[in-house]
């Protein structure tokens, strides 16, 4: 009888989670490296679970594993467990005596799964470590928009969608069989889904490969290449995708596919194939009538937090500026009542804990039980202002500040306000006052970060005379064409530093726009001939 012989033959179906990486692979330490060891114990022992047991088998001994033979067993320095319990029993010892991380990686690689590791085993320790650091990753938020929406100029200006657009469903099986169906025929990939314990996100890891039917074969390294994973975040409710490589969408359509497929018929490289797995992204959220885009944002950061509370399913940055004393619930109501909300008085909008004639840098601690020393503090660390006027008593200059500060809080609210200082306890002040006593020194002014770190002010081309034959003349002197001036704010919160400026009397916060308060979330804006020409909303 002559002898069967296996036979690859290529599929259109992704790659199968039980697909095994040997053990033996380098690179597998330092992937698993990166968790923490309770992290590593926490997952052996979810894999050791009497329901998630058979997806990924451990070694028991010969024959307990298909297709895999060990050759000199007696030489192992992790003998096999009897039984699924004892194994467990073992982890749970490690669990609880302390040790490193490097003892759990080498039983998991040379003892209980010494016949390699599966593919979905690879994506949990991924999707763990994203689990555990946060900021790990740098994510990019596209905004799923209408097909027609993206194509009409005048709906794609205007910056919001409209409440009554329809967005798709997210269904993770549906998904995976949608994307699945889209580049089948190109690349071959691993998806793996995961619902995150502490964020409102699904993850969607996509591991991308052109073919694993190649003769040579691919090194098993390749598995483990982090510019072949793709991870994609879906909030809930919000018409965004985080996406780890994403950037901005490609060119979609068929020409794209058809374009990439024949500049490279036989070999892909790493970018076109993200670039395929992107283009198919909004086809297979969309539905028939209900065609969909990405459209690039300018936000991008490493903090997931971040991103959901700027482009999440709760409060984003819409509500910002005056409206923001409604959202922090500051005061009772909300903007649509007839009458103004009495609980809180206008002036303590955004200085809570601070008293008023001056002393809005002194705690109420020192105030209440320490009158004398307080003021003598404040008399001592008093400075003036670099814009207060020299001829101006110095109480009406108090009277202007507080009109001033009133005027900022109603066109700010509590956006970019000012920190509550810490409190001191007794033996703090106390031991401050002695040592103000023997030196006689005042006390050196608090650290803080500046809301503005940069100013910078490029004038493109000097004032041209509006006549040139009669630039040379006095009486031209004053008529000038307007030059090209271009003012950048940047910094760690250029709300809080323009709404600083207002508090000093440098901006007037009567004829600031809503743009430039936070209160339309727009983070830059060309602004040509005192009119807004461009904005952008990557807050």
């Amino acid at each position: 009888m002559a002898r069967r012989v296996a036979v690859r033959a290529p599929t259109a179906a992704s790659l199968p989670d039980s697909l095994r990486i040997p053990s033996t692979t380098f690179s597998l330490i330092k992937t698993f490296g990166k968790l923490s060891r309770s992290s590593l114990l926490d997952l052996v022992l979810q894999w050791l679970d009497d329901k998630t047991v058979k997806a990924f088998p451990p070694y028991l001994g010969p024959g307990s594993v298909a297709n895999f033979v060990e050759d000199e067993e007696d030489l192992t320095a992790y003998p096999p467990a009897a039984s699924v319990e004892e194994l467990r029993g073992i982890y749970e010892d490690l669990q609880d005596r302390k040790g490193g991380k490097r003892e759990v990686i080498d039983r998991i690689l040379e003892g209980d799964w010494r016949h390699g590791i599966s593919l979905r085993q690879l994506a949990m320790v991924d999707m763990r470590y994203i689990e555990d650091h946060p900021v790990g990753q740098r994510w990019t938020a596209l905004q799923l928009v209408p097909l027609k929406a993206a194509s009409d100029p005048s709906q794609s200006q205007s910056g919001g969608g409209d409440i009554s657009t329809p967005l798709p469903r997210f269904h993770a099986s549906t998904f995976l069989r949608s994307i699945q169906r889209e580049i089948s025929p190109l690349v071959k990939a691993h998806y793996h889904i995961y619902r995150s314990k502490t964020l409102p996100l699904t993850f969607c890891r996509i591991f991308v490969i052109d073919s694993p039917y190649q003769q040579p074969r691919q090194s098993p390294y390749i598995f483990t290449d982090s510019s072949r994973i793709i991870y994609l975040a879906f909030p809930d409710s919000t018409p965004y995708i985080y996406s780890s490589q994403l950037s901005s969408p490609s060119p979609s359509g068929a020409k794209a596919i058809a374009a990439a497929a024949s500049s490279n018929a036989l070999t892909t490289d790493t970018r076109t194939l993200c670039r395929l797995v992107k283009d198919a992204i909004p086809k297979a959220l969309s539905r028939p009538q209900e065609r969909y885009t990405l459209k690039p944002t300018s936000l991008t950061a490493k903090s997931l937090h971040t991103l959901l509370s700027l482009r999440g399913p709760g409060r984003t940055n819409s509500a910002n500026g005056a409206f923001t004393v409604f959202a922090d619930a500051v005061v009772d109501g909300c903007p649509l009542d007839p009458r103004l909300p009495q609980s809180v008085a206008p002036e303590n909008y955004n200085i809570p804990g601070c008293t008023e004639g001056g002393k809005e840098n002194i705690p109420l601690p020192l105030t209440r039980q320490h009158g004398k020393s307080a003021n003598m503090l404040a008399t001592i660390g008093r400075k003036k202002t670099p814009f207060q006027q020299s001829g101006v008593p110095e109480a009406e200059t108090m009277q202007i500040a507080k009109k001033r500060k009133l005027a900022v809080s109603s066109r700010f609210g509590t956006a970019g306000g000012p920190r509550i200082p810490p409190t001191l306890s007794t033996s703090t002040f106390s031991s401050s006052l002695q040592k103000l006593n023997n030196n006689n020194a005042p006390p050196p002014p608090p650290q803080s970060i500046p809301a503005l770190d940069r100013l910078e002010i490029h004038l493109q081309d000097p004032p041209i005379p509006s006549n040139p034959q009669d630039g040379d003349g006095d009486e031209d002197d004053d008529e000038t064409r307007p030059s090209t001036l271009s003012l950048t704010f940047s910094g760690s919160n250029v709300i809080a530093g323009l709404r600083q400026l207002a508090e000093l009397g440098v901006v007037d916060p009567a004829r600031m726009p809503s743009w430039m308060t936070g209160e339309e979330g727009v983070s830059f804006a060309v602004v040509k001939g005192g009119r807004r020409r461009s904005l952008g909303r990557s807050m």
